[in-house]
């Protein structure tokens, strides 16, 4: 059956009819989903800038599902947020799959990582061992629950799974490849991971996030891989995929990695861990005993090395973080790793339980990683990486855990060979995707040069490229405030003597007030953000409305579920509240932007890059710093409007949009027709 997606979306078109009055064709809608259905049928790539409201869901999956279904064509779909995963699964599929019946038949499958399967064969040796595998009475509660989970669950996965004390625990339990027994595994026809890969083997429509996508596109790198082979790939939240493909092709090393496999051997304080329940055929422990103090000297090697990654964060050849030259500090955890799974594979060879073969299969696989990682981090062995110490959440011996990492300073290269090179056409949309708006009468011209920083960074020159405007009346659902009032971040005090960080403080208690809370408090810096909301926290409570800061008040999810649900919440949040965060209706009414997102110019990528940038003649601020500050700006913008119904204010603490030469680039990313509004004179003045 011959079918054009514009027959599908169109007013009469099968959807109208499946879906019945409340269906309204959109003409952006059609325009996306004819060219991605050309991007198809050509096999090249193309990136589409969709505002919110055009249904850019529906405009992929349509011509997407129509070439699985007359071509048995497979199309993987990879979101950044588990959000419009689970809008895309548990809505907008199976809503397709009923309207386009007649067309073809078309398989979609949910596609998970490995370790988000639990493995019945580990669960069932997990109990059994517990009195010697667990450390504590917390770790046997959670195994406890995972035991309950383990009779009612229908699928096994992670994400069906209630909260434990020890999330440490999983990992004795979930799928893992360096430990599958294969066909030998008593529970094979019936492991919910093995079920999950023959569904993903005979699906055409593959539905992803980003990790999964590019930890799969990094192994095929390498030469394996785990997806099957596809014909078209789209990337949707297309904004986030340059940091996935960096976090996928770089490194990192954490003490708390290293201590989590060290303890699931064996713990000198408790005498437990899997070394200490082992047999060999012939009866003898001295393997056991030499392994065990192998783990003691690799503990021992991972202390030294972790303190002295602590020790050259403080070096002033060290500053920021960024590590320039090899031999940071002194390796011997590579060396006492390495000889770990050496031991730990000979041992294999001679225990009673083939299980136990196994499972030090994996520990060995691990511990030999782990070696080689800290080896290139030491040794800089990866080309074209920026490398630095940095410190993670938790705290370890005595102060902040620190991690090694690298990065790629460039992804296009790797993008442009592993991905844009391949047989297959990619499509990569978002809200933000371009540093202006173009107008309607503007030139093909005039809409690449929007795209050119995206083109560039994500290596995809020469893809096709569409702007689509979003249906919403901006001009009337929006109004935008610029508070000149607020002195420059980077310069002096303002004429009342105030400081920057002073008059943040002031003004977003003022504006807060100014629409009774329903605010998104958005920060560039936690320590802005902790400092505002420290000083503000007990004032706006004062007044009956509820504060939440990112970080202290709950996990992401569970901040966002809260505040949908409060009248006059307020939220101070960074980084990651500036995107992907949809709250609809008058629960958000004001989104205050503190400062333009720049990055921190010291962050040892962000210098990177602009080394980069300099050695090819560009210039950094103009050609990376700013074009990021400008999308960033869009995706914090767009928080405020999700439907044709919302409502409010975007107030800007940044007088830098109207009194700097550049400050015309984030005003271009504003929608056309929103006016924007200078306060000549502060909407309050509390002092805090």
């Amino acid at each position: 059956m011959s079918v054009s997606v514009a027959d599908i979306l169109g007013d009469s078109g099968v959807i109208a009819t499946a879906l019945g009055g409340g269906y309204e064709s959109r003409p952006e809608q059609v325009r996306m989903a004819q060219a991605v259905e050309r991007a198809m049928e050509e096999q090249s790539h193309l990136l589409v800038e969709a505002g919110t409201g055009v249904g850019k869901s529906f405009a992929y999956l349509v011509p997407a599902m129509v070439r699985a279904m007359t071509n048995n064509e497979v199309v993987v779909v990879a979101t950044n947020t588990i959000a419009l995963q689970e809008q895309l699964v548990q809505k907008d599929i199976p809503v397709l799959l009923e309207a386009l019946k007649d067309v073809g038949p078309c398989k979609s499958v949910l596609v998970k990582g490995r370790g988000n399967y639990m493995s019945i064969r580990r669960l069932a040796l997990a109990s059994k061992r517990q009195d010697t595998l667990l450390p504590d009475a917390a770790a046997r509660r959670s195994l406890r629950v995972i035991e309950d989970w383990a009779y009612s669950t229908e699928d096994g996965s992670l994400s069906t799974l209630p909260n434990l004390e020890r999330m440490g625990v999983w990992d004795s339990v979930r799928s893992d490849s360096t430990n599958c027994m294969g066909r030998r595994c008593p529970h094979y026809n019936e492991c919910f991971y093995q079920i999950a890969r023959r569904e993903m083997e005979g699906a055409n429509l593959l539905i992803c996030n980003h990790a999964l996508f590019f930890s799969d596109l990094a192994l095929r790198a390498n030469g394996t891989g785990f997806l099957p082979k596809y014909d078209h790939v789209i990337l949707d939240e297309a904004h986030g995929v340059e940091d996935a493909a960096a976090d996928h092709f770089g490194l990192r090393l954490t003490e708390g990695r290293v201590s989590f496999l060290l303890h699931a051997l064996y713990q000198q304080k408790t005498g437990k861990g899997y070394l200490s329940h082992l047999q060999l055929a012939a009866g003898d422990i001295e393997p056991i005993e030499k392994a065990v103090m192998l783990v003691n000297r690799a503990e021992h090697a991972s202390m030294a090395f972790f303190d002295d990654l602590h020790r050259a964060q403080r070096d002033p050849e060290v500053r920021n973080g960024r590590v320039r030259k090899p031999g940071v500090v002194r390796n011997e955890l590579s060396g006492a790793m390495n000889d770990l799974s050496v031991r730990l594979k000979r041992i294999r060879e001679d225990v009673v339980n083939e299980q136990d073969r196994f499972e030090l299969n994996a520990f060995a696989v691990r511990a030999s990683e782990i070696a080689d990682h800290a080896e290139a981090l030491v040794e800089q062995t990866m080309e074209k990486c920026v490398y630095w110490i940095e410190e993670t959440q938790g705290r370890g011996r005595g102060g902040p855990r620190v991690s090694l990492a690298c990065s790629p300073i460039e992804v296009a290269p790797l993008l442009k060979e592993h991905l844009f090179a391949e047989d297959c056409s990619v499509i990569l949309t978002s809200a933000t995707l371009t540093t202006r708006n173009v107008k309607v009468d503007e030139s093909t011209e005039h809409a690449e040069t929007a795209f050119a920083h995206t083109l560039s960074r994500l290596g995809a020159e020469g893809a096709a490229t569409l702007q689509l405007g979003s249906p919403f009346d901006y001009a009337e659902q929006v109004e935008v405030f610029v508070d000149t009032t607020v002195p420059n971040p980077r310069g002096k005090p303002n004429a009342e003597g105030e400081s920057f960080e002073d008059a943040i403080v002031s003004r977003v208690h003022d504006h807060v007030i100014a629409t009774d809370g329903g605010a998104f408090v958005l920060f560039t810096s936690f320590q802005l953000l902790n400092e505002a909301a420290d000083r503000l926290r007990r004032p706006l409570e004062s007044l009956g409305m509820r504060v939440w800061v990112q970080g202290k008040d709950g996990s992401r999810s569970q901040i966002l579920e809260e505040f949908r649900a409060c009248d006059r919440g307020v939220l101070f949040g960074a980084a990651s509240f500036w995107q992907g965060v949809d709250v609809r209706g008058d629960r958000l009414r004001n989104v205050i932007i503190t400062r333009l997102p720049f990055d921190p110019p010291t962050r040892p990528i962000v210098e990177a890059r602009c080394e980069k940038i300099k050695e090819q003649g560009g210039d950094p601020f103009r050609d990376d710093s700013l074009p990021r500050a400008v999308l960033r700006f869009k995706q914090g913008f767009g928080r405020l409007v999700r439907s044709a119904e919302d409502r409010g204010r975007v107030v800007v603490l940044d007088s830098r949009i109207i009194s700097t030469g550049y400050g015309k680039m984030f005003r271009n990313a504003i929608p056309e027709g929103v006016e924007l509004r200078r306060l000549p004179e502060s909407v309050g003045g509390a002092d805090f």
